[in-house]
């Protein structure tokens, strides 16, 4: 008999005992976040100042819950870069199936975004409320993630609260490995939003 999991349930010592995946500390392991990031305009900028405003009106209002998040943060983010647009194609809260060879289970879930271009999945996005750390997320975006039908290609992903962003990039191969960004923190001095959207337009252009 098939026994359903859902992802939000999984964990990362299940992705490691079920999986083998391994987390990887090298840097090198994932340069993307790092190198040949695009400049941000004057005018990007401006509309990420204006975000980060909202942010601050959010957080004087709480609760702030996923759905406000989504609105409010995430999705001028994904406006402002540009991943809107054609040649991507934006799914909302896309399903997604994972058959576990041994064990008779399938794994459940729901993407939160998925950004894709010519079929090729370019980046899965993961938002979380307030209160969430990204931490707490990370299992299951990594199981997403997982899902992602060509296995010769990386994957990259990104978490959000609204408050703290962070990049995730999965090599699948025989042994799938991970590596992460550091965190983004919406309210730290200046605007971490500016490196947010520099990420996102490098790896939107990686499937080119």
């Amino acid at each position: 008999m098939i026994q359903k999991v859902q992802a939000r349930n999984i964990n990362l010592r299940y992705l490691i005992d079920n999986f083998g995946l391994q987390r990887v500390r090298n840097s090198e392991f994932f340069r993307e976040w790092q190198e040949n990031l695009p400049e941000v305009t004057d005018s990007e900028k401006q509309l990420l100042d204006r975000v980060q405003d909202i942010y601050f009106n959010l957080v004087d209002n709480p609760p702030v819950l996923e759905n406000a998040v989504k609105l409010t943060i995430i999705s001028p983010i994904l406006f402002i870069a540009g991943l809107y647009e054609s040649p991507f194609q934006v799914k909302a809260e896309k399903s997604i199936t994972i058959q576990e060879e041994d064990e008779g289970k399938i794994i459940e879930g729901r993407i939160d975004i998925l950004i894709m271009k010519a079929n090729l999945w370019v980046t899965v996005i993961e938002s979380k409320q307030l209160s969430f750390s990204t931490d707490e997320a990370l299992a299951q975006l990594l199981t997403y993630m997982l899902a992602e039908p060509d296995p010769e290609t990386p994957t990259f992903g990104m978490i959000s609260t609204g408050a703290n962003f962070s990049f995730v990039k999965l090599v699948r191969g025989e042994t799938p490995q991970y590596a992460l960004s550091p965190e983004f923190v919406i309210r730290n001095p200046g605007n971490e939003l500016y490196r947010v959207l520099q990420i996102l337009k490098r790896l939107s252009k990686l499937s080119d």
